[in-house]
């Protein structure tokens, strides 16, 4: 293709897309008026209804105002709820060692069952601590008899004060020993530190353990810690003692009430949530720890003005709306705060049950008349007669 033939084919490009631009962009009138171009009102399409020309006026001129659709603002609330996923815990969990090491003879209780605090679940062999205490013992009852004969004897000046002193002293060892033999042996029972219930036990009787070991795992199931993260905006609303509904994801037909127990003292920085914990009670002991939680707190929220998506224009200095007010339009600049499926929630001076505009939003000028179409009209009066 010649040179020619390519610049008229650019030049008809050009010519096509500003007329489209002219006929079809909002205010391409003003813009062409404020270069100097005074024609463009001349393409202004023409009413449907009456077939005049539409003036920015509204038809002041005679012609009828424009029919527009509007719909009432109403209000929308965000930020008055929070979901978050969380997961159960005991309310106390113990992984029970023994003191010392030793053989493990016997197991006490099975998995599953419930302990009390201080019950004895198994025993390590302990022959000779028994052997040790029993010497303890006759150490313990020879020094007693010595400080009785000791006694005896200074009634009658047959011995000094310092000797009786001497065996008092020697009778308050042997019973410290005996005490200290009672320590060891008790030392190689092992006993839950706390009530609650035996998980599965992970050794056999027979085994060689040491105070490493784990013996038996209890936890305290009488109420369960469900720990979730909540975002950062919500850092200030979430209080202790705040209500929490709580719906366990394998069962969601359940809903348990708690209330948040404990707050995390700073954000994290990886994830900007909060870590909250929160207790649900358990006394038909349904709950495991473990299990996943959804988690649901309410808040008074933050409340906005709230349109139809189709009514939120945008321009070049941001977005704005059109409301109808005594049958003029009306620009009003707005703020987006949330946008949603039905509702689009802004921040600008407007109340609930003011008209927006929301088809013909392409068409109105400001300060135009225009009519809300299904809007019942005032007839007008005949003053010709009477």
């Amino acid at each position: 293709m010649s040179v020619w033939k390519q610049l008229a084919v650019s030049l008809v490009v050009l010519v096509a897309a500003a007329a489209a631009w002219v006929k079809f962009f909002p205010g391409s009138d003003r813009v062409l008026a404020s270069w100097g171009i005074e024609w463009a009102a001349a393409s202004t399409p023409k009413n449907e209804a009456t077939g005049a020309t539409r003036r920015e006026d509204g038809g002041k001129g005679g012609g009828q105002p424009m029919s527009v659709v509007a719909q009432a603002a109403t209000t929308g609330t965000i930020n008055d709820r929070l979901q978050a996923i969380g997961t159960g815990r005991a309310n106390a969990t113990v992984t029970v060692t023994p003191y010392t090491s030793g053989r493990l003879t016997e197991f006490l209780v099975n998995s599953g069952v419930r302990v009390q605090a201080g019950q004895v679940i198994a025993k390590l062999d302990s022959e000779t601590e028994e052997i040790a205490l029993e010497r303890a013992k006759l150490a313990r009852d020879d020094a007693s008899a010595k400080v009785e004969r000791m006694r005896a004897l200074s009634k009658s000046n047959a011995v000094t004060t310092v000797q009786l002193t001497e065996a008092e002293l020697d009778f308050r060892n042997a019973e410290l020993a005996v005490h200290d033999a009672q320590v060891a042996l008790d030392r190689r029972s092992v006993v839950s530190p706390i009530s609650g219930v035996v998980g599965i036990l992970p050794i056999e009787a027979g085994n060689y353990v040491t105070s490493q070991s784990a013996v038996a795992t209890v936890d305290d199931r009488s109420s369960i810690l469900v720990d979730f993260w909540v975002p950062e905006r919500f850092a200030a609303a979430v209080k202790v003692g705040a209500e929490i509904a709580a719906t366990p994801l394998a069962n969601p037909k359940d809903s348990f009430s708690g209330k948040v127990s404990a707050i995390d003292n700073r954000i994290d920085e990886k994830s900007r949530t909060l870590w909250v914990q929160a207790r649900i009670a358990n006394p038909a002991d349904s709950l495991r720890a473990g299990m996943s939680f959804q988690v649901t707190m309410r808040f008074e929220g933050e409340t906005y003005p709230a349109v139809s998506p189709l009514a939120v224009m945008w321009g070049t200095d941001g977005a704005f709306i059109w409301t109808v007010a005594d049958g003029k339009i009306k620009r009003v600049p707005v703020r987006v705060i949330q946008r949603n499926t039905e509702l689009v929630l802004v921040d600008a001076p407007l109340a609930a049950g003011d008209m927006v505009v929301t088809e013909g939003v392409q068409s109105v000028r400001e300060g135009s008349e225009v009519r809300i179409a299904g809007e019942r009209q005032p007839r007008p009066t005949d003053v010709s007669g009477s």
